[in-house]
């Protein structure tokens, strides 16, 4: 067998931990007594037109054409209204050649690594980052570079990134809305990212591509989150409808190569090897199509913010330290003891269940998803007031 991926096997996710240990919490005392905020799992209904797509397609269509093989790269018509989608929303031209359709956005990052690596490039990723990215840029044979963000608000550091970009950087991963602070990034840092992009590709005579990974683009409380395409032309989209939609579970999403990126159709068709040499073509044909009819729509958002002002108040009075966040469904709560390992150990006495900062290459914090019930939040208040009081 494979030493690496066994090891791998073995060592899942702690935040797949988190959330294991917390099915088995909820067997013996009860659901409702146990603050489970470990995974990003929404809450929130699919919108009816999702069902109603589904429910169409199951009654009107030929079972054979509904459950056979798409394209490789995806449906024809599937592909083009996401493609129409994107012109319209952005202003961005968009063809239906430009989208290559995945099972999710773990399938999209995987497929885009894979088709712009060589062995040894570097890909720079910032922390704090979701977890799997070091598997993602592993498994195509790429080195992990990390530059840090600057807390407390977690937003870019753009002297640190620069300085961080060498001759073997091949692309740079950026995920706003972000998973785990929240930290949305607005149009003025936009452009400055697009001009260093563009003065180190000069630098180093290549181009440097930016990944953008974006499960949480809709999930903006305060503004839309920029398009990146519209401020750096060698960006690629990697995008899931598991948030926008409430969707995790049926893994669809895309990847946006533009026609305007430098090798753009060089990329694309790499991007098609790379889900080939996977065995990731043919994304599941029934959500395809049934997206089609969605490309437009999204789940009850506001709830989620109504969940976020809710625990940020509730949090802040009672004395913990918290950034607002400004987008998707996470609070990074800052460990009263500076140790994000300890804190979540602690909260387990009280049956609060979150996920530590570790896992997301910092130190001395822990992610809250507050994609949970009211209810949850609610109920679990009187648990973090008593667990602060143990650090008083």
């Amino acid at each position: 067998m494979n030493e690496k991926m066994k090891a791998l096997g073995n060592s899942p996710s702690k935040i797949r931990e988190i959330f294991e240990y917390s099915r088995g919490r909820k067997a013996i005392i009860g659901e409702e007594n146990v603050f489970d905020f470990s995974l990003g799992n929404p809450s929130i209904p699919a919108p009816e037109t999702v069902n109603s797509s589904i429910k169409k397609l199951i009654e009107s269509e030929n079972s054979v054409f509904l459950h056979g093989y798409t394209s490789a790269q995806g449906d024809m018509g599937v592909r083009q209204a996401i493609a129409d989608s994107i012109t319209k929303r952005f202003s961005v031209t968009a063809g239906a050649n430009d989208i290559y359709m995945t099972c999710g956005a773990a399938a999209s990052l995987t497929i885009t690594l894979k088709a712009i690596c060589n062995p040894g490039d570097e890909v720079i990723v910032l922390a704090p980052f979701f977890p799997e990215y070091s598997v993602f840029i592993e498994n195509a044979g790429a080195v992990k570079t990390v530059v840090s963000t600057s807390a407390p608000d977690f937003k870019l550091d753009f002297d640190a990134l620069s300085e961080a970009i060498s001759k073997k950087t091949a692309a740079v991963i950026v995920n706003f809305p972000n998973n785990p602070t929240g930290a949305v990034l607005d149009n003025t840092e936009a452009a400055k990212l697009a001009e260093v992009l563009n003065k180190k590709s000069a630098e180093f005579s290549h181009p440097i591509y930016l990944i953008s990974d974006e499960p949480y683009r809709e999930l903006s409380y305060e503004s839309p989150a920029p398009f990146l395409p519209k401020y750096y032309k060698n960006t690629i989209v990697d995008y899931s409808f598991s948030k926008s939609l409430s969707l995790p579970g049926e893994r669809i999403g895309y990847i946006f190569v533009p026609d305007f990126v430098e090798c753009g159709r060089d990329i694309y068709a790499a991007v098609c090897g790379a889900g080939r040499s996977m065995g990731y073509v043919c994304a599941p044909s029934l959500m395809q199509y049934a997206i089609k009819n969605c490309v437009f729509d999204t789940s009850d958002i506001a709830a989620y913010n109504t969940n976020r002002t809710m625990l940020y108040n509730a949090l802040t009075d009672i004395g913990y330290t918290v950034t607002k966040p400004g987008g998707a469904f996470y609070l990074f709560l800052k460990s009263p003891s500076g140790d994000g390992n300890e804190f979540c150990e602690r909260a387990k006495k009280h049956e609060i269940l979150m996920v530590p900062s570790d896992s997301f290459g910092i130190n001395g914090y822990a992610r809250l998803a507050y994609c949970v019930k009211r209810e949850t939040i609610e109920k679990s208040i009187p648990a973090f007031k008593a667990l602060m009081e143990e650090y008083r």
